[in-house]
């Protein structure tokens, strides 16, 4: 990952390959955003207008590239849009900083160093600007001839080193900021990394095998449920959508513990390796990114690392739902009736829809332990990217408070998201002649239906949210902000944002 460091040196006087500088739309114009006067000094107060002649607006994600005068021993000036100019006595937004760093590090792929003045107005604005630039970096080049080095070899490695200018190296709340920006911005780029691997490599067996490496490293307990003690232990959710695969499903289970926690707080995410559709096979031009059902699963694993090595105050638990859906002579049908860890048994309709099946089981196992709250999330519903596209997220929950303060966190964050409802007429639709409940309802709201499945097995008086990602969790376009394309580790900011509510007791 790109090396961060803290400086109050004058930008002018530093040797890097680039200045990374601010610029905004104002009332009459563009203009030059605090931090860079020194730079703007340097081209005679002129900045602005020059880049104006180069077509420069100010506008989010745009940059000018321009060559740095005498007086500036860089010799480029990167001028990265930070939007609108706010209003007078008052700052940038975060995450425009955040968004903004992440474009300039995207822009100097194959640069050793660049000198970010962006305007910091204090820690959280530095926190910002070390995320973006720490995620707009990242890069997946694994499986390039020569592996990590391919990108190295012709020019094209990520921004080796960035320079935050404004940020005070000595003062404990800075440093406080890059850490924690640097702690999950590398845990989020680890779930990006499982997103993108091809599902040959990452099977359950092997994810489970990364998590308890991780564990190790960094004393999170994990624990295990292969076939047989999944069997054993009654999960036939979670068995049924594996049963068509040759890779045998898991159930795993982090627990970060403070000896200080006065909260509990428990985490479930979907874990599909590749999600063929089952005997319900997915249609020709729906297969090809299924590798990224598992990014719940890789989002709840990252929140947990990050929790344990920000050292926060509060015991949160992880279960990770591994499968892989596919179609064989010993898959589940449609019209099979699968009975799960709860008791229930759920009539399957369509092995499709199968994330709920293996969150069913792991929501009713983490609602043994009692936890002030549980959050599942999940690539769940194409229902959720029809209402909500592909940049946003659904929240439910059955408290509504609780839902509101889900949202407030991932809007704290920089993560779009949107609290949907869980109508209660639309229960009604999954009830089945054969069994308790069947795992598919009606068809316009199938996002809402999914939620309501869900809840079905929460335990009883525990609190709980869904988070459906299905639409931000993969990028098949071309990359936005500090968004790459591909796997985008959405979500590990709200859970980990989460994890330090509960830590403080502003969660409720």
């Amino acid at each position: 990952m790109t090396a961060l460091t803290l400086s109050t040196s004058a930008a002018p006087g530093l040797r890097a390959d680039a200045i990374v500088i601010g610029v905004a739309k104002g009332a009459k114009g563009l203009v030059v955003a605090p931090g860079a006067e020194s730079v703007d000094k340097a081209y005679d107060g002129r900045l602005a207008g020059v880049l104006e002649t180069l077509g420069a607006s100010g506008a989010e994600g745009e940059v000018t590239k321009l060559p740095a005068p005498s007086g500036i021993k860089s010799p480029l000036v990167v001028a990265v849009g930070l939007g609108a100019e706010p209003e007078k006595d008052s700052s940038f937004d975060p995450e425009a900083l955040r968004k903004a760093a992440g474009v300039a590090a995207r822009a100097l792929v194959g640069a050793k160093k660049a000198v970010f003045v962006l305007p910091l107005g204090d820690a959280a604005d530095v926190g910002a600007v070390a995320e973006g630039v720490l995620l707009g970096a990242y890069s997946f080049t694994t499986y390039k001839e020569n592996g990590k080095d391919a990108k190295a070899k012709n020019g094209k490695a990520p921004l080796a080193e960035a320079a935050l200018l404004g940020g005070k190296p000595r003062d404990a709340a800075y440093k406080a900021a890059l850490a924690r920006a640097t702690a999950v911005a590398e845990e989020l780029n680890r779930a990006r990394d499982l997103i993108n691997m091809p599902p040959n490599d990452l099977n359950p067996e092997v994810f489970a095998s990364i998590v308890q490496a991780a564990g190790k490293e960094h004393g999170i307990k994990v624990q295990v449920l292969d076939v047989k003690a999944l069997e054993k232990g009654g999960y036939g959710g979670i068995l049924g959508v594996g049963a068509g695969s040759a890779s045998g499903p898991r159930l795993v289970k982090l627990s970060y513990t403070s000896s200080k926690a006065k909260k509990h707080l428990a985490l479930v995410g979907k874990g599909i390796t590749y999600d063929s559709g089952g005997i319900s096979l997915k249609p020709a031009g729906h297969n090809e990114t299924m590798k990224c059902d598992m990014s719940g699963a890789a989002a709840v694993f990252a929140a947990v690392v990050s929790a344990a090595r920000l050292g926060l105050e509060v015991n949160v638990t992880g279960w990770l739902a591994l499968a892989e859906n596919m179609p064989s002579g010993s898959a589940t049908r449609p019209g099979d009736v699968l009975r799960m860890y709860s008791g229930k048994t759920v009539e399957v309709l369509n092995t499709d829809a199968e994330g709920r099946l293996v969150l069913a089981d792991a929501l009713w196992a983490a609602s043994q332990e009692k936890p002030d709250a549980i959050v599942d999330v999940a690539t769940l519903t194409g229902a959720m990217m029809l209402a909500l596209g592909s940049r946003t997220f659904g929240i439910m929950a059955n408290d509504d408070a609780f839902r509101s303060a889900v949202y407030e966190a991932a809007e704290e964050v920089g993560e779009p998201a949107w609290p949907m409802p869980l109508p209660e007429h639309l229960r009604k639709g999954m009830d089945s002649p054969t069994a308790d409940i069947a795992n598919m309802g009606e068809r316009l709201g199938g996002g809402l239906v999914a939620g309501l499945f869900l809840r079905e097995f929460v335990g009883e008086g525990i609190t709980w949210a869904h988070l459906d990602i299905a639409g931000p969790a993969f990028n098949d376009g071309g990359p936005f902000g500090y968004t790459p394309k591909g796997g985008t580790g959405t979500a590990v900011r709200t859970l980990v944002r989460l994890a330090e509510l509960t830590a403080s007791g502003d969660l409720g």
